[in-house]
């Protein structure tokens, strides 16, 4: 009886040791990571068999048993997974009950504009493009913004993604992202801005996003386009002309291009355009809502990213002549 007990004993420590050895002991060999995807309902044993058949180097049977042991098998999340070299059942299961789920990245740029946008998730292949087929019309009402145009209403960050996420989902996160900064931006506005709402605030902010060519430069560009708006002159801005062209543009500005109207030409046109032209920026936002004070209503690139600011039309023509002319 006695060397039956002491068997047992020497049995289960083994087992034991046997256990803990298993448990510790890399699943995946070479230096590729594995890509594990778990939809959601799948069971624990279904999760079990699905690392196995993804090139882990166990047995499926054993790593269920853990996930039941474990007492943890029932918080195992659904989503898409690395499973890196060196990776143990123990580590493993840390990881899909954390959902530390691989994530790619994407950033739609400042002054972006929404053609471009489109362009960038259609180029993400780990992206799932929902979108693709859909029109601009389409795709907002989706976004539950029906009628809304698009450009400038998502907000150019970085964004982090699963693999096998909806691009849609990605363009509601920057949607919601915009509604935040403009809302915020709105409730800061100046008392004596000429801007009548939100929407048009996120117009002014687009355009001053593409006029800025240095940052230190923002808040007086924002001022020009203020003082113009208070007296009713013209805007006279040549990246509202440029988005209005679309795909006639070809890099370079035409007097006839000034004089061709669209509903974006805002030398042919007053006041603000009817959308964005861009997605601004934060910093764009809040120059747009509380512009710098000045006295000036004109502005003329020098030629090194700043701008040469004028009070009157003829400091503003000697500007021009110096840096645009050499004169």
């Amino acid at each position: 009886m006695r060397r039956l007990l002491v068997l047992i004993v020497l049995v289960v420590i083994a087992s034991g040791g046997a256990a803990f050895w298993w448990l510790h002991q890399p699943m995946v060999a070479g230096s590729d990571a594995l890509e594990l995807a778990i939809e959601p309902g799948t069971t624990p044993r279904g999760v079990a068999r699905d690392v196995v058949t993804a090139g882990a180097q166990t047995d499926a049977r054993l790593l269920y048993a853990w996930f039941r042991f474990s007492g943890q098998d029932r918080a195992i999340k659904a989503g898409n997974y690395e499973i890196p070299p060196g990776t143990t059942p123990r580590s493993l299961l840390q990881k899909l009950v954390r959902g530390e789920e691989s994530l790619r990245a994407i950033t739609l740029v400042e002054g972006w504009n929404w053609r471009q946008v489109r362009q960038a998730l259609a180029k993400e292949d780990q992206l799932k493009r929902d979108s693709t087929n859909l029109t601009d019309e389409a795709l907002m009402a989706q976004l539950g913004r029906p009628g809304v145009h698009p450009e400038g209403r998502f907000f150019p960050d970085t964004y982090t993604y699963a693999k096998g996420s909806s691009d849609i989902a990605l363009l509601r996160r920057a949607l919601h992202s915009m509604d935040r900064r403009l809302e915020a931006a709105w409730a800061q506005r100046a008392a004596d801005t000429p801007l009548k709402s939100a929407d048009e605030a996120l117009i002014l902010a687009s355009i001053v996003e593409k006029e800025t060519g240095r940052a230190s430069d923002r808040g007086q560009i924002a001022g020009v386009f203020a003082n113009r708006l208070r007296i009713g002159m013209l805007l006279q801005t040549d990246p509202t002309v440029i988005y209005g062209l679309g795909d006639k543009f070809d890099g370079n500005l035409r007097r006839r291009d000034l004089q061709t109207d669209t509903p974006w030409n805002t030398y042919t046109r007053g006041g603000l355009p009817p959308t964005p032209i861009s997605m601004p920026g934060k910093a764009s936002l809040v120059a747009a809502v509380q512009p710098e004070a000045t006295r000036a209503l004109y502005f003329v690139a020098k030629g090194d990213g700043t701008s040469h600011f004028s009070a009157s039309l003829e400091e503003h023509n000697r500007a021009v002549n110096r840096y645009q002319r050499g004169q």
